[in-house]
């Protein structure tokens, strides 16, 4: 985002804060200082048309325009201070900061405008691919029993008690985080949970957090329109171990079941670490997984943390053990661990069961990747349902390597897959379809009719491009112990086409389908 780019929640609004300007500095590495250097800001911007009298602009290089393009605008509505890369011309009436990189150095200048939120608050990181938001709720719910009163960024939204606020991306601009997180505090939070996302690592947006805890949960093809490869990935992903983790201070809690979490834990030998093996500080003693929930024990180096979770699936046994490896890494207690764990509800859009009169269970569940997918459909072949119904859809203006992997994924661990709309954006459903069918096709022979899919013809798959029709096809293929899994949107109540953002809510749509279906 560029300073006319997307307004993030809250923006430094209604601010009457006040800083001298090299106490704005005072951590900030900069290159040189042109001009007046003895002001008092009253607030800070990225976006230009948000600027008033005596603010500092953010000159910030996006994907889709330049701050640097809008410092005349800036200077024009009040800016008094500039951050920028590079000397702008004509802006002899401001003083200018020049800095190497614009984004970090706003993270860092935004943590001392708005006091340091994070510096006496307990605050875990979560990153990965799989798992944060889970992770983040299971944690909130164990550290609100431990009375450290936590406040949460993720992906669902940001909230704080009964203050919930839209999440317009998984980890914030870091002004807006840090103004979001000093409001927190301010009304009472003591310890804050953050999804951290390998774009607001590679763009430094957490770089003014002081982290206690830092969580790895796993590595999968994801982003790679974005990254590049898994190399790069990864590399950002271990930024917030490397750089942003104090090395005094902090604890790094790692996933060891997953290769590149491995990788990472051979980085960082004072690391706790999960997995099911007994070789990881904290792992199961036993597990019991149904469609009840997950019950059992786990071993930690504080004592074993009895488990009681409504989550489903066996990949939710990683998730529980980076929970309480995080809380034992804040020294919380085996009972408060167990408490939290048991008041812990499900996650919206995480298999989040649909409620149903067709002897049938219906699940729907945020997984958009490959790797995703598979876990959970191999999480829920487990639970040995009659048949396994999964519908699905790939986004537009995104990595189309990964359509046809998550369609094979899908065709494999199904006996009827739907194939049909997510998020098309401005792409042509059908091209997104099309590459889908590739993967569709390496398990299955032939695309079925709906007609094909009403009698039982074994395994095979169908392509409905309208979502809701598609939805309303899969209700009316239920049989009693058929296991239906819509999968892609999880929580979104929303659908991106060219035209625009609609609303359009999966478990809505399933729930009127099943209406209709009982009048008919």
């Amino acid at each position: 985002m560029g300073a006319h780019g997307t307004t993030v929640l809250n923006q430094a609004e209604d601010v009457s804060d006040t800083m001298k300007l090299m106490e704005l500095l005072k951590n900030c590495p900069i290159r040189n200082i042109h001009g007046n250097t003895d002001i008092d800001l009253h607030g800070l911007h990225y976006d230009s048309r948000k600027i008033e009298r005596d603010n500092a602009f953010f000159a910030l290089r996006g994907v889709v325009s330049n701050g640097h393009d809008y410092i005349t605008s800036a200077i024009a509505n009040g800016a008094r201070v500039v951050f920028c890369e590079e000397q702008p011309k004509h802006a002899e009436t401001v003083t200018t900061v020049l800095v190497d990189n614009a984004r970090r150095a706003m993270a860092l200048a935004s943590a001392e405008f708005y006091g340091n939120p994070t510096q006496d608050m307990q605050t875990v990181g979560i990153t990965g691919t799989n798992g944060k938001t889970t992770i983040s709720y299971l944690l909130e719910a164990i550290l609100g029993e431990a009375g450290l009163s936590p406040a949460v960024i993720g992906t669902i939204n940001y909230r704080f008690g009964n203050d919930l606020r839209q999440a317009p991306h998984t980890t914030p601009e870091a002004l807006d985080l840090m103004k979001q997180v000093s409001d927190f505090r301010r009304n009472g939070a003591r310890s804050l949970v953050m999804e951290v996302s390998s774009h607001a690592l590679e763009q430094h947006r957490a770089d003014g957090v002081r982290f206690q805890v830092g969580v790895f949960t796993n590595l999968t093809p994801e982003h790679l329109d974005y990254h590049l490869d898994m190399e790069s990935y990864f590399t950002s992903k271990s930024h917030l171990f490397r750089e942003l983790l104090p090395r005094d201070s902090g604890r790094a809690v790692i996933n060891v079941d997953d290769v590149y979490g491995r990788r990472l834990a051979a980085m960082l030998p004072s690391a706790l670490t999960c997995g099911r093996s007994e070789d990881a500080d904290i792992h199961p003693e036993s597990v019991e997984i149904s469609l009840s929930g997950i019950r059992g024990s786990v071993a930690t180096p504080l004592g074993t943390v009895a488990v009681d979770s409504p989550l489903l699936g066996d990949f939710n046994v990683e998730n529980l053990l980076c929970a309480i490896g995080a809380a034992v890494a804040l020294h919380v207690s085996p009972r408060e661990i167990a408490a939290g764990i048991n008041a812990a509800r499900g996650v919206p859009g995480r298999l989040e069961q649909v409620e149903n009169d067709r002897g049938a269970v219906i699940l729907v569940d945020y997984a958009h990747t490959g790797d995703a997918l598979r876990r959970v459909l191999e999480a829920l072949q487990k639970l040995s349902p009659q048949r396994i119904l999964t519908l699905f859809g790939c986004g537009g203006d995104r990595d189309r390597s990964k359509r046809p992997i998550m369609a094979e994924v899908a065709a494999r661990g199904s006996d009827i897959t739907i194939a049909t709309s997510d998020n098309p954006r401005t792409e042509n459903p059908q091209q997104i379809l099309d590459d889908v069918r590739v993967g569709l096709a390496r398990v299955h022979e032939r695309e079925w009719s709906r007609a094909d899919a009403m009698v039982d013809r074994g395994r095979g798959y169908v392509v409905i491009e309208d979502r809701r029709e598609a939805l309303e096809f899969a209700v009316s293929l239920l049989r009693p112990n058929d296991l239906l899994l819509v999968a892609g949107k999880g929580h979104e109540d929303y659908q991106i086409l060219a035209s625009g953002r609609i609303h359009f809510d999966d478990r809505e749509e399933l729930r009127k389908a099943l209406q209709r279906g009982d009048l008919q």
